[in-house]
Protein backbone atom coordinates (compact mmCIF):
# COMPACT_ATOMS: atom_id res chain seq x y z
CA UNK A 1 0.00 0.00 0.00
CA UNK A 2 1.56 3.30 -0.89
CA UNK A 3 3.00 5.30 2.08
CA UNK A 4 0.15 8.16 0.78
CA UNK A 5 -2.69 6.21 1.13
CA UNK A 6 -1.53 4.97 4.87
CA UNK A 7 -1.23 8.29 5.69
CA UNK A 8 -4.38 9.13 4.82
CA UNK A 9 -6.14 5.82 6.28
CA UNK A 10 -4.19 7.34 9.24
CA UNK A 11 -5.53 10.61 9.31
CA UNK A 12 -9.08 9.28 8.78
CA UNK A 13 -8.60 6.70 11.77
CA UNK A 14 -7.63 9.96 13.92
CA UNK A 15 -10.55 12.12 13.43
CA UNK A 16 -12.66 9.14 13.98
CA UNK A 17 -11.05 8.31 17.60
CA UNK A 18 -10.64 11.80 18.39
CA UNK A 19 -14.48 12.04 18.34
CA UNK A 20 -15.42 10.82 21.68
CA UNK A 21 -12.46 12.89 22.81
CA UNK A 22 -13.38 16.24 21.70
CA UNK A 23 -16.53 16.09 22.68
CA UNK A 24 -16.06 14.50 26.36
CA UNK A 25 -13.13 17.58 26.21
CA UNK A 26 -15.79 19.84 25.62
CA UNK A 27 -18.00 18.86 28.31
CA UNK A 28 -14.96 19.30 30.30
CA UNK A 29 -14.45 22.69 29.39
CA UNK A 30 -18.26 23.82 30.24
CA UNK A 31 -17.64 22.39 33.86
CA UNK A 32 -14.37 23.67 34.68
CA UNK A 33 -15.03 26.91 33.23
CA UNK A 34 -17.46 27.36 35.91
CA UNK A 35 -15.57 25.87 38.56
CA UNK A 36 -16.47 22.46 38.57
CA UNK A 37 -13.59 19.88 38.76
CA UNK A 38 -14.92 17.04 36.12
CA UNK A 39 -13.68 14.27 36.83
CA UNK A 40 -16.85 12.18 36.29
CA UNK A 41 -16.47 12.66 32.35
CA UNK A 42 -15.81 8.94 32.27
CA UNK A 43 -18.77 7.80 34.05
CA UNK A 44 -21.13 9.82 32.35
CA UNK A 45 -19.85 8.84 29.20
CA UNK A 46 -20.06 5.17 30.15
CA UNK A 47 -23.48 5.29 31.60
CA UNK A 48 -24.26 7.23 28.31
CA UNK A 49 -22.87 3.82 25.95
CA UNK A 50 -24.85 1.80 28.14
CA UNK A 51 -28.28 3.69 27.90
CA UNK A 52 -27.46 4.21 24.22
CA UNK A 53 -26.95 0.70 22.94
CA UNK A 54 -29.87 -0.94 25.29
CA UNK A 55 -32.41 1.48 23.78
CA UNK A 56 -31.35 1.04 20.47
CA UNK A 57 -31.13 -2.29 20.78
CA UNK A 58 -34.85 -2.42 21.93
CA UNK A 59 -36.32 -0.03 19.85
CA UNK A 60 -34.63 -0.61 17.05
CA UNK A 61 -34.23 3.62 16.56
CA UNK A 62 -30.67 4.72 16.83
CA UNK A 63 -31.73 8.21 17.54
CA UNK A 64 -34.06 6.61 20.59
CA UNK A 65 -30.67 5.34 21.44
CA UNK A 66 -28.93 8.65 21.53
CA UNK A 67 -32.15 10.30 23.60
CA UNK A 68 -31.36 7.73 25.70
CA UNK A 69 -27.77 7.97 26.27
CA UNK A 70 -28.03 12.37 26.70
CA UNK A 71 -30.59 11.90 29.45
CA UNK A 72 -28.51 9.20 31.03
CA UNK A 73 -25.37 11.42 31.56
CA UNK A 74 -27.55 14.75 32.36
CA UNK A 75 -29.38 13.00 35.12
CA UNK A 76 -25.62 11.79 36.09
CA UNK A 77 -24.10 15.16 35.85
CA UNK A 78 -27.29 16.35 38.04
CA UNK A 79 -26.53 13.77 40.77
CA UNK A 80 -22.83 14.90 40.83
CA UNK A 81 -24.05 19.13 41.07
CA UNK A 82 -26.67 18.34 43.68
CA UNK A 83 -24.14 16.66 46.03
CA UNK A 84 -21.10 19.32 44.72
CA UNK A 85 -23.59 22.24 44.69
CA UNK A 86 -26.38 22.29 46.83
CA UNK A 87 -24.61 20.35 49.75
CA UNK A 88 -21.19 21.49 49.05
CA UNK A 89 -19.78 18.04 48.94
CA UNK A 90 -16.52 17.58 47.78
CA UNK A 91 -16.07 17.26 43.75
CA UNK A 92 -13.52 14.61 43.24
CA UNK A 93 -15.32 12.54 45.88
CA UNK A 94 -18.43 12.40 43.78
CA UNK A 95 -17.45 12.16 41.01
CA UNK A 96 -15.22 9.45 41.22
CA UNK A 97 -18.46 7.57 42.66
CA UNK A 98 -20.74 8.51 39.96
CA UNK A 99 -17.47 6.74 37.66
CA UNK A 100 -17.49 3.34 40.18
CA UNK A 101 -21.49 3.28 40.62
CA UNK A 102 -21.71 3.24 36.23
CA UNK A 103 -18.60 0.99 35.91
CA UNK A 104 -20.62 -1.65 38.17
CA UNK A 105 -23.99 -0.71 37.25
CA UNK A 106 -23.93 -0.86 33.81
CA UNK A 107 -22.45 -4.52 33.22
CA UNK A 108 -24.88 -6.01 35.85
CA UNK A 109 -27.79 -4.26 33.95
CA UNK A 110 -27.25 -5.44 30.89
CA UNK A 111 -26.50 -9.17 32.34
CA UNK A 112 -29.70 -9.19 33.94
CA UNK A 113 -31.64 -7.45 30.70
CA UNK A 114 -30.16 -9.17 27.95
CA UNK A 115 -28.01 -11.93 29.49
CA UNK A 116 -25.09 -11.95 27.39
CA UNK A 117 -22.65 -11.68 29.93
CA UNK A 118 -22.77 -7.84 30.46
CA UNK A 119 -22.82 -7.08 27.12
CA UNK A 120 -25.98 -5.77 25.05
CA UNK A 121 -26.98 -7.11 21.98
CA UNK A 122 -25.10 -6.44 18.49
CA UNK A 123 -26.65 -3.91 16.93
CA UNK A 124 -26.87 -4.77 13.10
CA UNK A 125 -30.22 -3.72 12.24
CA UNK A 126 -31.14 -1.06 10.15
CA UNK A 127 -31.21 2.15 11.77
CA UNK A 128 -29.61 0.73 15.05
CA UNK A 129 -26.57 2.21 14.60
CA UNK A 130 -24.93 5.90 13.08
CA UNK A 131 -23.76 4.65 9.78
CA UNK A 132 -20.77 6.77 7.31
CA UNK A 133 -22.41 9.65 5.35
CA UNK A 134 -21.09 9.79 1.53
CA UNK A 135 -20.91 12.74 0.30
CA UNK A 136 -21.29 13.56 -3.51
CA UNK A 137 -18.83 12.15 -5.71
CA UNK A 138 -16.86 10.43 -3.12
CA UNK A 139 -16.99 6.61 -4.62
CA UNK A 140 -15.87 8.19 -8.39
CA UNK A 141 -12.90 10.22 -6.49
CA UNK A 142 -11.25 7.44 -4.81
CA UNK A 143 -9.34 6.35 -8.08
CA UNK A 144 -7.19 9.36 -8.07
CA UNK A 145 -4.82 9.72 -5.42
CA UNK A 146 -4.65 13.38 -4.61
CA UNK A 147 -7.33 14.85 -4.05
CA UNK A 148 -9.88 12.53 -4.82
CA UNK A 149 -8.74 9.68 -1.96
CA UNK A 150 -8.36 12.63 0.40
CA UNK A 151 -12.08 13.67 0.08
CA UNK A 152 -13.36 10.07 -0.37
CA UNK A 153 -11.18 8.68 2.50
CA UNK A 154 -10.68 12.04 4.92
CA UNK A 155 -13.46 14.11 4.34
CA UNK A 156 -16.17 11.72 3.64
CA UNK A 157 -17.98 8.65 5.05
CA UNK A 158 -17.98 9.73 8.66
CA UNK A 159 -20.87 9.35 10.93
CA UNK A 160 -23.22 11.96 12.15
CA UNK A 161 -21.27 12.26 15.55
CA UNK A 162 -18.14 12.82 14.11
CA UNK A 163 -19.07 16.19 11.67
CA UNK A 164 -21.13 17.45 15.16
CA UNK A 165 -18.03 17.31 17.05
CA UNK A 166 -15.79 19.42 14.49
CA UNK A 167 -19.11 21.83 14.47
CA UNK A 168 -18.88 21.93 17.92
CA UNK A 169 -15.29 23.47 18.53
CA UNK A 170 -15.74 27.03 17.30
CA UNK A 171 -19.38 26.83 18.37
CA UNK A 172 -18.08 26.52 21.75
CA UNK A 173 -15.73 28.90 21.42
CA UNK A 174 -18.23 31.16 20.07
CA UNK A 175 -20.49 30.40 22.93
CA UNK A 176 -17.62 30.84 25.57
CA UNK A 177 -16.07 34.32 24.58
CA UNK A 178 -18.71 35.99 22.33
CA UNK A 179 -21.81 35.45 24.27
CA UNK A 180 -23.31 36.70 27.57
CA UNK A 181 -23.68 33.65 29.26
CA UNK A 182 -20.30 32.29 28.12
CA UNK A 183 -18.80 35.69 29.69
CA UNK A 184 -20.82 34.97 32.90
CA UNK A 185 -19.86 31.34 32.91
CA UNK A 186 -16.21 32.17 32.67
CA UNK A 187 -16.58 34.56 35.61
CA UNK A 188 -18.09 32.49 37.98
CA UNK A 189 -14.64 30.11 37.25
CA UNK A 190 -12.46 32.83 38.05
CA UNK A 191 -14.46 34.69 40.77
CA UNK A 192 -17.97 33.31 42.04
CA UNK A 193 -17.92 36.19 44.69
CA UNK A 194 -17.81 38.95 41.81
CA UNK A 195 -20.75 37.28 39.98
CA UNK A 196 -23.09 37.33 43.32
CA UNK A 197 -22.77 40.79 44.12
CA UNK A 198 -23.59 41.88 40.31
CA UNK A 199 -26.90 39.90 41.26
CA UNK A 200 -26.64 36.92 39.34
CA UNK A 201 -26.76 32.96 40.49
CA UNK A 202 -24.02 31.29 41.32
CA UNK A 203 -25.08 27.69 41.75
CA UNK A 204 -27.46 28.61 38.86
CA UNK A 205 -25.11 28.91 36.51
CA UNK A 206 -22.82 25.91 37.41
CA UNK A 207 -26.06 24.11 37.38
CA UNK A 208 -26.36 24.82 33.70
CA UNK A 209 -22.45 23.91 33.19
CA UNK A 210 -22.93 20.63 34.32
CA UNK A 211 -26.10 20.01 32.34
CA UNK A 212 -24.46 21.17 28.88
CA UNK A 213 -21.36 18.96 30.38
CA UNK A 214 -23.82 15.69 30.67
CA UNK A 215 -25.40 16.56 27.28
CA UNK A 216 -22.04 16.40 25.24
CA UNK A 217 -20.99 13.12 27.58
CA UNK A 218 -24.24 11.77 26.38
CA UNK A 219 -23.82 12.64 23.09
CA UNK A 220 -19.80 10.85 23.42
CA UNK A 221 -21.17 7.97 25.11
CA UNK A 222 -23.40 7.02 22.51
CA UNK A 223 -20.48 7.34 19.89
CA UNK A 224 -18.76 5.04 21.48
CA UNK A 225 -21.73 2.42 21.72
CA UNK A 226 -23.51 3.02 18.46
CA UNK A 227 -21.22 4.49 15.60
CA UNK A 228 -17.86 3.10 16.83
CA UNK A 229 -18.59 -0.24 18.04
CA UNK A 230 -21.72 -2.23 17.34
CA UNK A 231 -23.13 -2.34 21.09
CA UNK A 232 -22.22 -1.58 24.81
CA UNK A 233 -18.87 -3.93 27.42
CA UNK A 234 -17.72 -3.65 30.08
CA UNK A 235 -15.24 -0.54 30.96
CA UNK A 236 -15.86 0.20 26.75
CA UNK A 237 -14.53 3.85 27.65
CA UNK A 238 -11.45 2.55 28.93
CA UNK A 239 -10.06 5.71 30.15
CA UNK A 240 -10.95 7.93 27.67
CA UNK A 241 -13.03 10.23 29.73
CA UNK A 242 -9.52 11.08 31.86
CA UNK A 243 -7.81 10.95 28.68
CA UNK A 244 -10.36 13.86 27.49
CA UNK A 245 -9.53 15.80 31.02
CA UNK A 246 -5.81 15.38 30.15
CA UNK A 247 -6.80 17.01 26.62
CA UNK A 248 -8.01 19.74 28.44
CA UNK A 249 -5.46 20.62 30.50
CA UNK A 250 -3.00 20.10 28.13
CA UNK A 251 -5.04 22.80 25.76
CA UNK A 252 -5.57 25.22 28.78
CA UNK A 253 -9.12 25.23 28.69
CA UNK A 254 -9.51 26.65 25.39
CA UNK A 255 -11.32 25.13 22.58
CA UNK A 256 -8.50 25.20 20.09
CA UNK A 257 -5.69 24.03 21.70
CA UNK A 258 -8.27 21.62 23.68
CA UNK A 259 -8.57 19.89 19.96
CA UNK A 260 -5.30 20.07 19.20
CA UNK A 261 -4.53 17.79 22.06
CA UNK A 262 -7.34 15.66 21.26
CA UNK A 263 -5.86 15.20 17.28
CA UNK A 264 -2.79 14.16 18.96
CA UNK A 265 -3.84 11.77 21.44
CA UNK A 266 -5.94 10.24 18.61
CA UNK A 267 -3.37 10.26 16.24
CA UNK A 268 -1.08 7.87 18.61
CA UNK A 269 -3.98 5.47 19.58
CA UNK A 270 -4.71 5.31 15.90
CA UNK A 271 -0.81 4.59 15.47
CA UNK A 272 -1.11 2.11 17.97
CA UNK A 273 -3.30 -0.14 16.22
CA UNK A 274 -1.25 -0.01 13.13
CA UNK A 275 1.45 -0.79 14.87
CA UNK A 276 0.08 -4.42 16.24
CA UNK A 277 1.84 -6.90 14.34
CA UNK A 278 4.95 -4.68 12.73
CA UNK A 279 8.38 -6.32 13.07
CA UNK A 280 10.83 -3.60 13.40
CA UNK A 281 15.08 -4.38 12.17
CA UNK A 282 17.08 -5.71 15.16
CA UNK A 283 13.63 -5.34 17.61
CA UNK A 284 11.52 -7.66 16.20
CA UNK A 285 7.93 -7.82 16.98
CA UNK A 286 6.46 -4.88 18.86
CA UNK A 287 4.65 -6.00 22.36
CA UNK A 288 0.75 -5.59 21.87
CA UNK A 289 1.21 -3.74 25.85
CA UNK A 290 3.38 -1.30 24.72
CA UNK A 291 1.49 -0.42 21.91
CA UNK A 292 -1.61 0.15 23.70
CA UNK A 293 0.45 1.45 26.33
CA UNK A 294 1.54 4.59 23.97
CA UNK A 295 -1.37 7.17 24.37
CA UNK A 296 -1.29 7.09 28.11
CA UNK A 297 2.24 7.29 28.20
CA UNK A 298 2.30 10.13 25.58
CA UNK A 299 -0.51 11.50 28.07
CA UNK A 300 2.22 11.61 31.40
CA UNK A 301 4.90 12.93 29.42
CA UNK A 302 2.90 15.69 27.79
CA UNK A 303 1.43 17.07 30.96
CA UNK A 304 4.99 16.61 32.53
CA UNK A 305 6.98 18.30 30.73
CA UNK A 306 5.66 20.29 27.52
CA UNK A 307 2.69 21.37 29.11
CA UNK A 308 3.62 24.60 30.50
CA UNK A 309 2.31 26.64 33.25
CA UNK A 310 -1.49 25.73 32.87
CA UNK A 311 -3.57 27.56 35.24
CA UNK A 312 -6.98 26.46 36.07
CA UNK A 313 -10.08 28.55 36.86
CA UNK A 314 -9.41 29.84 40.39
CA UNK A 315 -12.55 29.19 41.94
CA UNK A 316 -12.39 25.29 40.28
CA UNK A 317 -13.03 23.01 42.99
CA UNK A 318 -14.32 25.44 45.81
CA UNK A 319 -17.80 24.94 46.65
CA UNK A 320 -19.80 28.65 46.65
CA UNK A 321 -20.83 29.61 50.40
CA UNK A 322 -23.31 32.30 49.74
CA UNK A 323 -26.27 30.57 48.61
CA UNK A 324 -28.06 26.73 48.35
Amino acid sequence: MPTYTIIILLLAATLRVATPLVLASLAGLFSERSGMIDLGLEGKMLGAAFAAAAVSAVTGSVWAGLGAAVLTSVLLALLIGFACITHRGNQVVAAMAVNILVAGLGPSLALAWFNLGGQTPQLDGPGQRFLGIAWPWAEQARATPFPGLLYAELLSGHNFIVYFAAALVPAAGWVLYRTRFGLRLRAVGENAAAVDAAGIGVNSLRYQAVMISGALCGVAGAYLSTAASAGFARDMTAGKGYLALAALIFGKWRPGPTLGACLLFAFTDALAVRLQGVSLPGVGVIPVQFILALPYVLTVLLLAGFVGRAVAPRSIGAPFPGER
